[in-house]
């Protein structure tokens, strides 16, 4: 029970961690876009920058605690059931698939961020 609280702690402290890094970066999100040719003079360049190293970040620490995760727990029970070896690899290849791709949508994200806002 105690293993399973420290958990919930980790989860709720990230969250809470992602919940202000979004909103430190909202006046990024929320800034209007200079005209053609003319440079930002109020600064929201740098502020989108620094949103989407954050996201960037968060994203990629998330997802390398998520792949560890992953690789440690499906070598666990590779040794705990030999017999059951391609099955665990199949369902562990499965969930690093899905793990970069949130990855690469974050990234996605961060590049819209830079390029269209």
């Amino acid at each position: 029970m105690k293993n399973l609280f420290r958990h919930k702690r980790t989860i709720c402290t990230v969250l809470l961690m992602m919940l202000f890094m979004f909103a430190i970066g909202m006046p990024a999100m929320a800034a209007e876009a200079p005209e053609a040719g003319e440079a930002a003079a109020d600064g929201s360049v740098g502020a989108k920058s620094i949103a989407a190293a954050i996201a960037v970040g968060l994203a990629a620490a998330g997802g390398a605690v998520g792949m560890g995760l992953a690789v440690g727990k499906s070598t666990e029970g590779i040794s705990r059931q030999p017999e059951a070896d391609g099955k665990i690899r199949t369902a562990l290849m499965l969930g690093l698939v899905f793990i970069e791709t949130a990855i690469i949508y974050a990234l996605l994200v961060v590049i819209l961020i830079i390029f269209v806002l």
